[in-house]
């Protein structure tokens, strides 16, 4: 645009002629204030003059060049002038006024006028009269406008008239119109009215007056049209329509292009369009926040759109879109955002069932794809699996995935713009989130009652809108983590504690430390809010609602299995009972398609990936702030917290809600189960997890509950499981990661002493799952040398400890061994009795029943010891092959070479027959490779002379026959190579020649019973005093028992090694009668070649 002072100039000389013209024109300057400020009449002159206005504004245009030419300061042409720059007219804004509000309002005060139009204009009769009596013109101005509507309003075209000039009046009004499709009519006419003003080139101040009198009709519509939202019956209706807030609803739902079938009157006039509606709603904004009447404009509106019936639907159709479209629609403006959480449904005091059917947003969080809320999704998508073409299904999932994130990303767009309304707005919104969590805490229990609680649908949607606010702090970097008050349950009672159990205290403790915090005077931050809500949300949604689809997995597998057995046993054709037989299977296979149904519906929501990706991120983040909690520096993770952790524990750690830590756990467990989902930990969260799971099991002091302990094996022992064709997950990682090779190894070792002793009714059982995982993790870590000479270190440096360890897994093989052969041998014995099939038909129904439940009970139980008994036999293979001192400890040898013994007796020996079972692969159980790895104990060991002496100790199983017999098979089975074969017919040698010199030791004859142990009735070396029992028995005798029990075994008082007293004087005594006694008739007299007959060599 130009700026010269010839184009100035121009502009100053146009001014100049539109004053001159209006005031050569009638006075219309004059004339508007008073019609537009005052209420006295206009004079009767004023209507004609404006007619004549128009015209001579219109007519000086081609006379203007004329009379720039004197004055004009620029050599430019003026011809090229004039076109470019129009001349604002003056405007007859009395004559403008009077059109206008016939317009927009559609009346005359005169006949004539309804006449011309066929009374589609309508014509005030009543109140054109009301003004001649009071001496106004017959003229249509801001000052009677409100009048004028109410004239309008009040026709009823149902009504009766005698007035015969009146009746074609009553009989052109629109017969199903409501007063709410007027005045939107109305609303929508002076919106144009004003869109034309603006248009014309009309004289600044007579533009401004006339926009002021559109704000005042405007205000007057709009102000009517919420009274009308709020009292329908004020002025005459139709019958048979909605009115009211019903009326507004339809135009909210059209916003959605996928609204039709709930919008029959979507084409109509009087709705408002995607372009008209948040004007509309900024105007009923401006006119009614002032007064507080907002509330009950629009609340009824919001309250009916969220409640819409097109919303129970599901996401099977389309009419939540219309409810969400309507919704962003009106959360887009502010003060209706406020104002939504300002209503009684908002966050209603009922039961949790009631929730989500009760509260605004709870109809649109309920929607899901869940089997239990939802069972038309798995029916109509995921039935007849085993028919259905796959792709089918893959198509069905990524199509429902696409609509959650679309009904999810809506929500959270519409809770967050309410967030952003308002502080009151925002603490409302936390306060919903804090109820709908508080109300559902017996989601968290074992056994729930789904009519009890919220549907899962409803806090999944919660949880996902949840971690969405906290994907802005949950960065990379850990940046904004320190935001997050750690004080947070002493600052605020938001989340409901009450019974809640604690990581490592009691409730009373935890209330104690609550009163000793400092109040602060502001509130907890947002970050902080939403991290512990979204805490507790995630307790009582996605945790709980995994264990509902691993329970349709296990229901799914065990009618599998049960179909399977019906179909491999077809005794049952040709039988009468084959129909019943065939329809129970088929019942079943139907059983089995609904719960594969339900299965993929739940897979589809919790499968999703951006779902798994923010949930890990959210992990991650909260396993990382609690390390850095418990870190001293409060640093983790820059720089990596130090382990093992201090012996104090921090009471602010301890009083925290148990379920921090069972989440985390519970989540990585679930994360790593998933075939498909462990490729989601590439990018982030394996270094989390592997120091999450190091830092609690270097300290496990830290945590009281012994199962979240052994769940913390469970996650590295699922991590190192190589699923199908994926790779596992921490494998690389446990032997690369400076943390896990120095502290992977101790820690393993301190949680296969401590898991013990748990306290549970089930320890005895627990502590085999625990270290069968543990024994995994072993083998998976042995191969590398780093973790090998940690091992040797925690030997050198934890002595104690370390052969504590020991004992506890020579414990574990001789239990496991001992319950899997027994189970073998009586499977042995009923699968024996039931080959004969005469003899076992023969037998009464009742003991045929008997013996096969027996059977199946057996088969049960022996494939899980065999496998235990087999891994732990594996893992003392390896360990005595890295070190071997610990083992030659006085209270582990002697134990150790029974149990080698008496299980080699049992494989090579004459119950070795016993073993013999149809398909031992079922039971897992693999002869050879056990018989192997015992001889290898024997090999890694047969350098050791006590371990020699203590084999040739064992009167009860060791002969050197058995020894001949396993070389004999080893050589055939090539089990073992010809050295390793020679080594141990060395070692065998060597525990004969050692015997023969114990004979000569122990041929001491009759010996006193206060010289023998009361544990184990040997002689006493080295005898000392029970303090608190004052039992005398054996050192190594009691220091074998403590391994394995912290208690004196005569009493069950707390007992350790450093409490017992030496009992010298009885010492003395027994050293004499040895001496008295030894040397007399020994077996040192007899040559070797009587002493040992051993021949190992022959073929």
């Amino acid at each position: 645009m130009s700026t010269n002072p010839q184009d100035d100039a121009e502009r100053i000389r146009l001014k100049r002629l539109a004053k001159l013209q209006g005031a050569a024109s009638s006075s219309l300057s004059t004339v508007t204030p008073a019609a537009s400020t005052s209420a006295s009449p206009a004079p009767s002159p004023t209507p004609p003059a404006p007619k004549l206005a128009p015209k001579p504004v219109a007519q000086p245009v081609p006379k203007r060049p004329a009379e720039p030419v004197a004055t004009a300061p620029s050599p430019v042409p003026l011809k090229k002038k004039a076109p470019a720059v129009s001349t604002p007219i003056p405007l007859d804004l009395p004559l403008w006024e009077d059109e206008t509000v016939s317009k927009i309002f559609n009346v005359t005060l005169k006949k004539e006028v309804a006449e011309r139009n066929s009374y589609e204009v309508v014509w005030l009769k009543h109140l054109a009269e009301e003004l001649q009596g009071e001496g106004l013109p017959l003229q249509l101005t801001t000052e009677v406008a409100d009048r004028t509507l109410i004239a309008r309003l009040e026709l009823d075209p149902q009504s009766m008239s005698d007035d015969l000039e009146f009746l074609p009046v009553l009989a052109s009004l629109p017969p199903q119109q409501t007063v709410f499709e007027y005045l939107v009519g109305c609303w929508k006419r002076l919106n144009a009215a004003r869109s034309d003003l603006v248009k014309k080139k009309i004289v600044p101040v007579d533009q401004q007056r006339a926009m002021q009198l559109l704000d005042k009709l405007r205000d007057l519509v709009v102000s009517y049209t919420g009274l009308t939202l709020q009292e329908p019956e004020m002025f005459p209706q139709p019958s048979g329509k909605p009115l009211g807030p019903a009326e507004l609803v339809p135009s909210l739902l059209a916003l959605s292009t996928l609204s039709g079938p709930y919008l029959s009157t979507s084409t109509s006039q009087t709705l408002l369009d995607a372009s008209e509606i948040e004007v509309f709603l900024q105007d009923l904004v401006k006119r009614f926040e002032p007064d507080n009447e907002l509330d009950s404009v629009l609340g009824p509106v919001v309250a009916q759109l969220c409640f819409h019936p097109s919303v129970q639907g599901g996401l099977s159709n389309d009419g939540w879109r219309s409810v969400i479209s309507g919704l962003e629609a009106l959360v887009s403006i502010k003060p209706i955002a406020a104002m939504i959480t300002r209503l009684p449904q908002w966050n209603p005091d009922v039961p949790a069932p009631q929730f989500e059917r009760a509260s605004l947003l709870g109809p649109l969080l309920a929607l899901g794809v869940f089997e239990r809320e939802w069972p038309s999704i798995a029916k109509t998508y995921f039935s007849n699996h085993e028919t259905r073409p796959r792709g089918e299904m893959t198509s069905a999932t990524a199509s429902l995935r696409g609509t959650l994130k679309t009904l999810q990303s809506s929500l959270f767009q519409i809770i967050n713009s309410i967030v952003r309304a308002s502080p009151d707005a925002r603490e409302a919104v936390l306060q919903y989130f804090a109820r709908a969590v508080n109300i559902n805490r017996k989601r968290a229990g074992m056994q729930v009652d789904p009519a009890t609680v919220s549907s899962d649908c409803f806090m999944m949607n919660l949880q996902i809108i949840l971690l969405m606010f906290c994907e802005p702090f949950m960065d990379a970097t850990y940046s904004k983590m320190d935001r997050i008050d750690p004080a947070y349950y002493a600052h605020s009672s938001r989340i409901d504690l009450t019974d809640e159990t604690r990581i490592n205290a009691t409730n009373d403790e935890a209330e104690q430390w609550r009163n000793q915090q400092e109040p602060t005077t502001a509130p907890p931050n947002f970050i902080t809010e939403i991290f512990y809500i979204t805490l507790a949300t995630s307790h009582v949604g996605q945790q709980k609602i995994v264990n509902v689809i691993e329970e349709l997995q296990r229901q799914y597998d065990e009618i599998r299995r049960h179909v399977e057995m019906m179909n491999g046993d077809q005794s049952w054709r040709g039988t009468p009972i084959q129909a019943r037989t065939e329809a129970a299977i088929n019942a079943a296979k139907a059983q089995q398609d609904a719960l594969f149904a339900a299965q993929m519906a739940y897979e589809v929501q919790l499968g999703e990936p951006e779902l798994v990706f923010r949930t890990i991120s959210f992990v991650n983040f909260v396993s990382t702030w609690l390390i850095r909690f418990v870190d001293p520096r409060k640093k983790h993770p820059n720089p990596t917290i130090e382990l093992p952790l201090p012996k104090e524990v921090p009471v602010s750690f301890r009083i925290l809600p148990e379920y921090l830590i069972e989440d985390v756990i519970e989540y990585h467990i679930y994360i790593l189960r998933q075939v498909l989902f462990p490729n989601s930990l590439e990018l982030s969260g394996k270094n989390e997890m592997l120091l999450w799971c190091l830092t609690f099991l270097s300290s496990t002091w830290y945590i009281k509950n012994p199962f979240l302990k052994a769940k913390i094996v469970e996650v590295l022992f699922m991590g190192t499981w190589n699923w199908s064709e994926q790779r596992s997950v921490l494998t690389t990682l446990l032997n690369t990661h400076p943390m896990a090779l120095k502290h992977l190894m101790p820690s393993l070792m301190n949680f296969y002493i401590e898991v013990e002793q748990t306290g549970a009714s089930s320890q005895f059982y627990d502590k085999f799952n625990s270290r069968r995982n543990i024994a995994h993790v072993f083998k998976v870590i042995w191969n590398n040398q780093s973790h090998r000479d940690a091992l040797k270190n925690e030997a050198a440096y934890n002595s104690e400890r370390f052969v504590r360890f020991i004992n506890l897994m020579i414990n574990d093989v001789t239990y496991l061994l001992d319950e899997s052969l027994s189970d073998l041998a009586k499977i042995h014995e009923i699968q024996t009795e039931m080959k004969d099939r005469a003899t076992f038909d023969a037998q009464p129904a009742q003991y045929r029943r008997e013996r096969e439940s027996a059977l199946r009970q057996l088969e049960r139980y022996a494939s899980i010891y065999v496998q235990l008994g087999g891994n732990t036999v594996d893992l003392l293979k390896l360990f005595t092959g890295e070190t071997k001192a610990p083992f030659m400890v006085p209270e582990i040898v002697d134990r150790l070479a029974a149990m080698l013994d008496y299980n080699l007796d049992a494989l090579v020996g004459p119950r070795c027959q016993d073993l013999r079972v149809a398909n031992p692969e079922k039971y897992k159980f693999d002869p050879k490779q056990l018989l192997s790895d015992l001889l290898q104990v024997y090999l890694n060991l047969s350098d050791q002379g006590e371990f020699a002496r203590a084999v040739a100790a064992d009167e009860r199983s060791y002969r050197k026959e058995l020894f001949e017999k396993a070389a004999d098979i080893a050589r055939r089975k090539m089990l073992k190579s010809a050295d390793e074969i020679e080594k141990l017919g060395l070692f065998v040698l060597k525990v004969e020649e050692t015997k023969a010199t114990l004979q000569a030791e122990d041929d001491l004859g009759d010996i006193p019973d206060e010289f023998l142990d009361p544990l184990m009735y040997t002689l006493m070396r080295d005898p000392v005093i029970l303090p608190s029992s004052r039992v005398v028995v054996d050192r190594s005798t009691i220091k074998s028992h403590l391994l394995s029990d912290s208690k004196d075994p005569f009493n069950r008082m707390p007992l350790s090694m450093e409490d017992v007293i030496p009992n010298v004087e009885l010492k003395q005594r027994i050293e004499a009668f040895l001496a008295e006694r030894r040397n007399k008739n020994t077996a040192y007299d007899k040559p070797v070649e009587e002493v040992v007959h051993m021949d190992v060599s022959k073929d």
